[in-house]
Formats: structure tokens, C-alpha cells, sequence
């Protein structure tokens, strides 16, 4: 299980923020905050991990029972391929995790930014190296970050099958990358990214 001391320290108004999908060649980058005011149950502690250490059903169930408990709130935030595009995946990472702290119900008095740069907050903020390994509330935020993200991508996989995104989430698979050789890129694509072409 997962330690919450971090989240403590401050009356329990403490977000963890992680991002997903900083590595794929397609897709937004997708960013969650959370925040869980009243601590949290040992039954949904012992759902929350690192989303990579996670396998999919497992994410999902993880998900749903955040998205089920009365006692998390929740923000979510993105940012597109044109932003990406303009502004360089860190910082529509960094943009990602500003809006998701902004569309929490209450302002947090501090944010737990898992890696080691944080976004310009109204709110301070501390970075925490493995943070999805380390916070509860930052587990819960990259599972809800990376769930919402793979969906969004199975929606686009729907519309450019081609892809695999249904499988890969954009990510830059052997088969992905053979598939955008062969067709070139989709709209979803982001220009210059890897074997993009700009």
C-alpha cells in the first residue's frame, strides 16, 4: 500500500498530479488532479498504484472506484496536438496539469506534481520523483490521467482504425510506426514527434 503522509501534512487540501502521454506519436496529452480531503478508505488504497505497474483491467476498476468514492475529488485537464505543436510536449504537459488543478471543486493548498517540474500554480507546489509510486492521491491522478487518455483514444481509433490506437494508444508500437510510414499521418498526429513528418 501506498503512503499518505505527504497528503496529511496539510489537513488532508493536498492534490496529486500526474500527466499521461507524454511518449505517444498521437493523441493529447491528458493531465488529472486529486484530492482526497478526508483521507482514504483502505479498500480504494489498495487499488491505487503507479497506472504503469497497472494492467488495464486493473486500471479500470482502480478508476471506477475513485470515480464511485464520494470522498475524491477529481479534475481533469488536456492538452491537444496543436498545443502540443506550439508549444513542446513539456510544456503542454505542464498546461495539462494547470487546467486539471483548475477544474478541481476546491482550490488545494498544495499540489503534489509527480516529476521534477512544476506548473505554474496559484497554490505552491512540491515535486515528488516517482511520485505515482510514492503518493496516494498522485497514484490515483495517473490512473484517472491515463484511463481517460486511452479512451479518448479508442473514440479516435474508431475514426482512423488504421492506427491500432485501440491497442497502442498512440504510442509508437512497430506497428504504428509501420502503418504511419505506409499512409503518412492522421490530424491526430503530432507534426515533428518522432518519425512524424513536420
Amino acid at each position: 500500500m501506498l503512503d499518505f503522509e505527504r497528503e496529511r501534512r496539510i489537513a488532508g487540501r493536498v492534490a496529486g498530479v500526474d500527466e499521461a502521454g507524454r511518449g505517444p506519436l498521437a493523441g493529447p496529452v491528458v493531465a488529472a488532479a486529486v484530492v482526497f480531503p478526508s483521507g482514504v478508505p483502505d479498500h480504494l488504497a489498495s487499488l491505487l498504484d503507479d497506472s504503469k505497474k497497472l494492467s488495464a483491467i486493473r486500471r479500470d476498476a482502480a478508476y471506477a472506484a475513485l470515480r464511485a468514492f464520494a470522498g475524491a475529488e477529481i479534475g481533469v485537464g488536456a492538452a491537444s496536438t496543436a498545443e502540443i505543436a506550439r508549444l513542446n510536449i513539456l510544456g503542454a504537459s505542464l498546461l495539462a496539469m494547470r487546467r486539471a488543478v483548475a477544474h478541481l471543486p476546491h482550490a488545494p493548498l498544495l499540489a503534489l506534481i509527480d516529476g521534477n517540474r512544476p506548473p505554474a500554480l496559484s497554490c505552491p507546489t512540491e515535486c515528488v520523483i516517482g511520485g505515482d509510486g510514492k503518493s496516494l492521491s498522485i497514484a490515483a491522478a495517473s490512473i484517472v490521467a491515463k484511463v481517460i487518455r486511452d479512451r479518448a483514444m479508442g473514440r479516435l481509433a474508431v475514426r482512423y482504425p488504421a492506427y491500432g490506437w485501440d491497442g497502442n494508444a498512440g504510442y509508437p508500437t512497430a506497428s504504428h510506426r509501420a502503418v504511419l510510414m505506409r499512409l503518412g499521418p492522421s490530424p491526430h498526429h503530432r507534426r515533428g514527434f518522432g518519425p512524424v513528418p513536420a
